[in-house]
């Protein structure tokens, strides 16, 4: 089978599991109060961190399987699970089936890394880093376009039977995974470009989990509050500003991952991540001072396009670390690790943001960036 048509198909059942997986969070509080017929609103955050939670503790484990059984059958279990889960949350009645469906979710989910750990087996080196770009792309896209398309939807339809809708999305994708080809071998190029990259910068499991829970802490520690941020320095902003803000950085990701890909993370990567982690302190610590909305959108600009020469050199590490034979162990855990950070970030937001303000987080996740480019630039110098 063609290796492009097995990529595509791969990123397209990707796209449709985290588009339905990640356009629902935000209707959190709806559902309790239209569906469930709950006061209890406050139970919307905790919904929100229970599948992630669970997915930190479960990835690393279905990886390992990934590893033993085959990456193609993990993919279809993920995909199967997923749609098992969606239909599961459309029949709760109440508010403790709700959650118990939310934590299958996170028990029986794990899409994101079961396609990387299957692209592993398809292509390598160079070539990797940059299915495994495309793939943070599609995450993105499911972010950005998700919760518009959920709205207008929601709008007159019942909020939990969108779930039973969404089922849909990832049976087809685990329908379009079923025909793929179970295995499909290394090119000789391929496998010199992995251990090439591997001799030249390949640093331990550990260190680079490390590193990704840096980056993803600093980065989700803005997201939950930087509307009401915006909406409270900003003055004068329309109503959907602070929104399409928040988007922003997520819109140049898809714009530019891509071009930039073509040029980055194929060598020089912890140099690559430092100086890209340098210039996301940078619009950090600009967000958190400025006071206008022309500097706020061009701080947000900066930091896309940081972020995304950051993703492109931290997937070019794991991809000088992975092979076929480890690649469910290794993107679990790197998953796992990707994970926990949102959890610490989502935690750190709510003290930090109580405490000194809602520009916290902001110097909260630079002083993070800090602390992890002085981790790479000793790498580095090793």
């Amino acid at each position: 089978m063609n290796t492009r048509y097995i990529i595509a198909a791969t990123l397209a059942g990707h796209f449709a599991a985290a588009f339905a997986a990640l356009g629902m969070p935000p209707f959190y509080d709806r559902i309790l109060r239209v569906a469930l017929h709950s006061d209890a609103v406050y139970l919307a955050g905790w919904f929100f961190v229970i599948p992630t939670l669970l997915a930190a503790f479960t990835n690393p484990w279905w990886g390992t399987l990934a590893d033993q059984f085959g990456k193609k059958r993990l993919l279809l279990r993920a995909h199967l699970g997923l749609a098992i889960s969606f239909w599961l949350t459309s029949l709760a009645h109440n508010v403790w089936q709700f959650g118990l469906a939310l934590t299958l979710q996170g028990l029986l989910g794990g899409t994101f890394a079961a396609s990387n750990a299957y692209l592993a087996t398809v292509v390598s080196g160079d070539r990797l880093t940059r299915q495994l770009t495309l793939m943070q792309g599609s995450a993105r896209a499911a972010l950005f376009l998700g919760p518009a398309l959920m709205g207008l939807l929601a709008l007159n339809t019942e909020p939990l039977l969108l779930y039973r809708y969404l089922a849909i999305f990832p049976l087809l994708s685990a329908l379009l995974v079923s025909r793929l080809p179970a295995n499909e071998p290394l090119k000789a190029r391929d496998l010199t470009c992995a251990a090439s990259a591997s001799n030249a910068e390949g640093i331990a499991p550990f260190r680079m989990y490390g590193l990704q829970f840096a980056f993803v802490f600093a980065t989700v520690v803005t997201f939950p509050y930087f509307v009401p941020y915006a909406e409270q320095t900003l003055a004068g902003l329309p109503q959907a500003a602070p929104g399409l803000l928040f988007g922003l950085p997520h819109l140049i990701y898809l714009l530019c991952a891509l071009p930039m890909s073509r040029y980055l993370g194929r060598q020089h990567l912890l140099a690559t991540l430092i100086v890209s982690q340098s210039l996301l302190i940078a619009a950090l610590l600009g967000q958190a001072c400025s006071h206008e909305a022309v500097a706020m959108v061009g701080w947000r600009v900066v930091m896309g396009a940081a972020m995304t020469a950051a993703y492109i050199s931290l997937h070019g590490l794991v991809a000088a670390i992975t092979d076929a034979g480890n690649a469910g162990q290794r993107f679990g855990s790197l998953e796992a690790s990707t994970k926990w950070g949102a959890v610490a970030a989502g935690l750190a937001a709510g003290v930090a943001a109580a405490r000194w303000g809602l520009h916290a987080p902001f110097l909260i996740g630079a002083a993070a960036l800090a602390f992890a480019s002085i981790q790479a630039l000793l790498l580095m110098t090793r």
